[in-house]
């Protein structure tokens, strides 16, 4: 005979928090921190080029408002996006005294966001923590929605946790510091989010690049906000991504095997994710999704941008076998978050991620022909 003994644990939480914009803020950002109270100390986590361009003026303007606060600096880079970098600043952190009631603050792009988020969820069993993004990337995507997690050596991401912000300083003046290629990363998050909710907004990207690319305060803080305001709605409707979040993983489960399979070295990861977007709307059109004419519209805005639309020279299968180790994948299968045309993503039976063979990959990314080296059984 046994015995039960019932653990009650029904709570309501409450993870709201605002997204700040606006031009000018990073010149009193570490008083508007102190000043919003989210912790006792702050433990800046950046990484070794950020620290250069603002995590030194950060920390002087934090201890200048009377905050206690340190810096933690690891190496960027995505192959430093790991289980490793993690544990070097725990370790830190422990031997500088931060505690529970203390903040991090992380500073830079979307790998220091990631890091430095999945860090505060584990650290003394989890702690406060506040974004500020500088690149376009992290600024439109990586920093809204609690994301955090590393890479593991076969899967992207594949380590990590939800873990939203306390709030999120967005410092649009910030980006003038970056190198191009960056806001062209930041362009291809911004381009699939107009491709799977607002075809009035691609339209406005299409008319107002030129602006964009020169950043030009106006159209960048409203290309900004926008996107903040998409992301925004898609977190609030699906925090823990059950159904409807998956929209946003357009392009990525293509972008994500490429990214694995090239270590993390041969392409950014807004590059990939361009080449996983005219792919999947390949494979959109071939099931019979979206037309033919929104994959141009599609493969020329991201060209015009200085992306990349080619999948480059890997081996269909390596692909392939990379997709069905991607977080997203469910036992064996590949689920695909794909466009129904521009501004519109695709539902089938209610859900937002749709399951694609192997063979209708192949098949829509044009592997079987003569010069195919994919080694498949149709080939």
């Amino acid at each position: 005979m046994s015995t039960v003994v019932k653990v009650k644990l029904s709570r309501k939480i409450d993870d709201s928090y605002a997204i700040v914009i606006g031009s000018g803020l990073s010149k009193s950002l570490g008083k508007q921190i102190v000043r919003d109270g989210f912790g006792g100390k702050y433990c800046i986590i950046t990484d070794s080029n950020t620290q250069k361009i603002f995590g030194k003026k950060l920390l002087s303007q934090l201890r200048s408002a009377g905050a206690h606060a340190q810096m933690i600096v690891f190496s960027g880079g995505e192959e430093n996006k790991n289980i490793s970098s993690v544990e070097k600043i725990l370790e830190q952190m422990l031997a500088k005294g931060f505690g529970r009631r203390d903040c991090i603050v992380a500073l830079g792009g979307g790998i220091v966001g990631d890091v430095a988020g999945f860090a505060a969820s584990v650290y003394l069993r989890g702690i406060n923590f506040v974004q500020v993004p500088t690149t376009l990337l992290a600024m439109v995507d990586s920093s809204i929605g609690g994301k955090t997690g590393v890479n593991l050596s076969e899967g992207k991401n594949s380590a990590g946790a939800f873990y939203q912000p306390k709030k999120v300083y967005i410092c649009p003046e910030l980006l003038k510091t970056l190198p191009e290629n960056e806001m062209r990363n930041g362009m291809s998050e911004i381009v699939k989010h107009a491709i799977m909710f607002d075809a009035k907004f691609f339209a406005y990207l299409e008319k107002n690049l030129g602006k964009i690319m020169k950043l030009d305060s106006k159209t960048l803080e409203y290309v900004i906000k926008r996107n903040c305001e998409l992301k925004a709605k898609v977190v609030e409707k699906d925090e823990l991504e059950s159904n409807f979040r998956r929209v946003v993983n357009y392009g990525h489960t293509i972008g994500h095997a490429l990214e694995v399979l090239t270590g993390y070295k041969g392409m950014s990861h807004g590059e990939a994710i361009s080449i996983g977007m005219v792919s999947e709307a390949v494979i959109a059109y071939e099931m019979g999704l979206m037309k033919a004419h929104d994959i141009d519209k599609i493969a020329n805005l991201l060209h015009k941008i200085g992306l990349p639309i080619d999948l480059p020279n890997i081996e269909m299968e390596s692909i392939l076998s990379a997709t069905r180790k991607d977080k997203k994948a469910v036992s064996g299968k590949v689920y695909y978050s794909l466009p129904a045309g521009i501004g519109k993503a695709t539902r089938s039976k209610g859900q937002y991620g749709i399951e694609v063979s192997d063979e209708m990959v192949r098949n829509s990314l044009g592997c079987c022909d003569d010069n195919c080296s994919c080694c498949c059984e149709n080939c």
